[in-house]
């Protein structure tokens, strides 16, 4: 008797890997431990945003860092429908808990195009993460708070770094 192949190809790993990465909340933990005492931005406000912006900044680093890899289809793919599975059963669970109806996944891609519209606009900035911080800020509402600029900045260098480091190391970049 055969036994069907289960076994998941590096690309399928990686995407697993790299989701379960873009979901893990212990560096935003750290990141909000870290937070300035004078941070005008609400926690709460920062420790969702900060989520929203881990997973986006996970999705897009697979398009930038593999922008010409033969992998970034497949991964970019496995990634995006682990994420769809995961907002599906958060927008469920909100839905269960608030009486209304959440589309998490539609949140997370109207998050992205909020971020890649910001970088598109701002083509003479010298890297991404001068344009995510204060798009971040202004997302949680407080645009004018540095300590929530350089929070979004913090974790999206630090998000991109780990996926350029994890791509490396699995050789797929």
């Amino acid at each position: 008797m055969q036994t069907p192949n289960t076994e998941k190809s590096p690309v399928e790993l990686a995407a697993q890997d790299l989701f379960d990465f873009a979901v893990d909340r212990e560096d935003i933990k750290a990141v909000l431990a870290a937070l300035h005492p004078n941070a005008q931005t609400p926690r709460h406000t920062l420790e969702y945003e900060l989520a929203i912006l881990k997973i986006i900044s996970v999705g897009w680093s697979l398009a930038y860092f593999l922008e010409h890899s033969p992998h970034k289809a497949a991964l970019a793919e496995n990634f995006w429908d682990g994420v769809r599975e995961f907002s599906q059963t958060v927008s469920t669970t909100s839905g269960l808990m608030t009486g209304q109806n959440i589309d998490y996944f539609q949140i997370l891609k109207d998050r992205l195009n909020t971020y890649v519209g910001a970088m598109n606009e701002k083509t003479d900035a010298t890297e991404p993460a001068a344009v995510i911080g204060p798009e971040f800020a202004r997302t949680c509402g407080n645009a004018d708070d540095v300590f929530t600029v350089m929070t979004g900045a913090r974790l999206f260098i630090a998000t991109i770094g780990s996926v350029k480091s994890y791509l490396e190391e699995v050789k797929l970049r």
